[in-house]
């Protein structure tokens, strides 16, 4: 799956926030600390720097979701950022994206913050972030 394709998957996912570019995605790609996992029908981008994992954002493609997809992509996060070295992870989401948020729970991430009205809609709305956070487990201290 190339950068152009991610995009596509984020662009068909996303409208708040914005969908990432195939130059973005390439972009934070280059860096060392970031890493892509990869799933038939999506994707996830994440980082790790000073022992803290960061999911940047998980797109699965709408004709393939409630399939497990970003399940799965949520709990390689967790290993592969384990793996390079996290000792806790964190993410942001929308406050209205209920299911990208059960998906998060069910992963062992609780709401720690908010930063309000931080997403900004084309209509001009804006949207809380819910900041969720989750320390390593020892499943994957391994």
């Amino acid at each position: 799956m190339t950068p152009a394709d991610m995009a596509a998957i984020h662009a068909a996912c996303f409208t708040m926030p914005r969908p990432w570019s195939a130059a973005e995605i390439a972009g934070l790609l280059d860096s060392p600390f970031s890493f892509a996992i990869k799933a038939q029908g999506g994707f996830l981008l994440g980082r790790v720097v000073a022992g803290e994992a960061e999911l940047l954002t998980v797109a699965v493609d709408p004709a393939a979701r409630r399939q497990g997809i970003g399940t799965g992509l949520v709990r390689a996060f967790l290993d592969e950022a384990a793996a390079r070295g996290a000792e806790s992870f964190f993410l942001e989401v929308a406050e209205f994206n209920t299911a990208a948020r059960a998906v998060y729970a069910r992963a062992g991430f609780v709401e720690t913050a908010r930063r309000r009205g931080y997403y900004h809609a084309p209509d001009g709305r804006s949207v809380d972030a819910v900041i969720m956070a989750r320390a390593i487990s020892p499943r994957l201290q391994g």
